[in-house]
């Protein structure tokens, strides 16, 4: 994956809060915590993981699908509309 130094750092740092976010859940549901709050908790795993897709996706179509749409590369953007696909699931 060839990405920019600063795509890189906050894909890293969105998965880092996600891992963090995660580990809490598992503490929390250890610890019989209160559902509403183990949910808020996912919520917000669940939200760390989608932006740091959401930086990916749109690196990949600033950098990749791009010039795929400048030079007709039809399989490039086939690819983009299977990653979208996957990505919006």
């Amino acid at each position: 994956m060839e990405v920019s130094p600063a795509t890189k750092k906050q894909v890293l740092d969105r998965l880092g809060r996600a891992v963090g976010h995660l580990e809490a859940v598992r503490r929390m549901v250890e610890d019989d915590r209160d559902c509403g709050e183990v949910l808020t908790q996912i919520a917000a795993v669940r939200t760390a993981v989608n932006n740091a897709g959401r930086i990916l996706l749109l690196d990949h179509i600033e950098a990749c699908t791009r010039q795929a749409a400048e030079t007709g590369d039809m399989a490039a953007l086939e690819e983009l509309e299977t990653l979208v696909t996957r990505f919006m699931k």
